[in-house]
């Protein structure tokens, strides 16, 4: 896939977690810019006026480009080991479509909307459900009897661990998860730098990369107690992607240079170094409106009724009337598990030891209160799916 088109996608997962993570971090969410960016700009492809401006804006490429842009990606992400991925198009059977725009949707996307809600409801929530192996059930969608449009997405990611944890009841000592019997994770490797402290605006986050056995990695992230969750989440996206210089666990100095990170030079029984990792299990589900940030995604303009938006989706006038994603993730001792389904309505505009013989680098880290994850593509650096756990599943 294009390095600019992964590099827009991501600066919109980065203003995406910067707008919708609240500061204190006390709510799980999960969410999928790569889901969204496709869909906005196929209709920027189709848009005119202010709302072709706006779209643009939002994508960071020009409008003329997007239609194209997003081809190449849908395609791009159709062929990452793990992740399913799907395109849909319901049109009212009345509505003409413009043949240049809808030629550039992928093959099989289309289908037609009787005008009944409910029966229509159930075609789309099926498709929802089919395309993410059952993950998502519903097709976060309002639909009306003046739904012409459904322009939909689905992405499925399943991800093994090529080095599994070991599961098993405990309690954090600290924070604000002290006391509560969670399912904690653990595992050790000779690696060191899996995990690496970058610096942002609250100061040090401490990531820790997750190796998946196809092409898709999950990097754990975690700031400061008293950082912004929003700080701490967009930090460790400018890391992963390497727009933010990280350092290994190898180079860092003896203490404790990052967020949850010891690290130090011990007497062991072999020179070999060991990196020691605790985490928790956690299953996060999200819901969002992003018509409640219409203008992060350049829909302010395209939602006005009294107007057409679309001339190159259709002749006849429309706006955008509904915006919505479903998201999941889940984070265990084997692997990870995400999904998104995305869709936009439109209607008419309107042991005991011996004594030890050498000194070996030793580190330890602990995720053990509110942190982020991010899925990420090891190849491209895309960023599939981010989310924060304020949440640990429970025992």
């Amino acid at each position: 896939m294009r390095n600019s088109t992964v590099r827009a996608v991501n600066r919109l997962t980065t203003r995406w977690a910067a707008a919708a993570q609240a500061p204190a971090g006390d709510e799980n969410t999960v969410f999928t810019a790569a889901g969204l960016w496709p869909l906005l700009a196929l209709l920027a492809d189709g848009s005119g006026g202010p709302a072709r401006a706006e779209l643009a804006q939002a994508l960071g490429i020009p409008a003329e480009a997007a239609g194209q842009a997003a081809r190449e990606l849908l395609a791009a992400l159709a062929g990452v080991r793990g992740l399913r991925t799907a395109t849909g198009l319901w049109t009212d059977a009345g509505l003409p479509l413009e043949e240049d725009w809808a030629a550039k949707l992928p093959a099989g996307a289309r289908g037609t909307l009787t005008g009944d809600p409910d029966a229509d409801a159930k075609v789309l929530d099926a498709w929802a459900s089919d395309r993410t192996d059952g993950l998502i059930e519903r097709m976060p969608v309002v639909l009306e009897e003046s739904t012409l449009m459904v322009l939909a997405s689905a992405l499925a990611l399943r991800l093994r661990w090529i080095q599994p944890f070991d599961e098993w009841p405990g309690e954090p000592h600290t924070g604000p998860w002290a006391g509560r019997r969670v399912r904690m994770l653990h595992r050790s490797t000779s690696l060191l730098d899996r995990v690496r402290v970058a610096h942002g605006p609250s100061g040090a986050v401490t990531l820790l990369e997750v190796v998946g056995a196809a092409g898709v990695d999950v990097h754990l992230v975690l700031g400061a107690p008293e950082a912004p969750a929003a700080d701490t989440l967009t930090t460790g996206i400018a890391a992963v992607t390497k727009a933010l210089p990280a350092t290994g666990a190898s180079l860092l100095p003896d203490g404790r240079p990052g967020p949850g990170l010891a690290v130090g030079t011990v007497a062991a029984h072999s020179p070999e170094p060991r990196l020691d990792i605790e985490t928790v299990a956690f299953e996060v589900r999200s819901e969002h409106d992003l018509l409640d940030h219409a203008r992060l995604f350049g829909l302010e303009t395209a939602t006005d009724t009294d107007r057409g938006h679309f001339p190159g989706v259709s002749s006849r006038p429309l706006a955008v009337t509904s915006a919505r994603q479903s998201a999941l993730a889940r984070f265990d001792a084997e692997g990870f598990e995400a999904a998104a389904v995305t869709a936009l309505g439109m209607a008419a505009g309107c042991a005991a030891p011996a004594r030890p013989r050498y000194r070996a680098r030793r580190a330890e880290v602990y995720f053990d209160r509110p942190f982020g994850f991010l899925a990420v593509h090891r190849t491209s650096r895309l960023v599939l799916a981010a989310g924060w756990v304020a949440e640990p599943d429970p025992l």
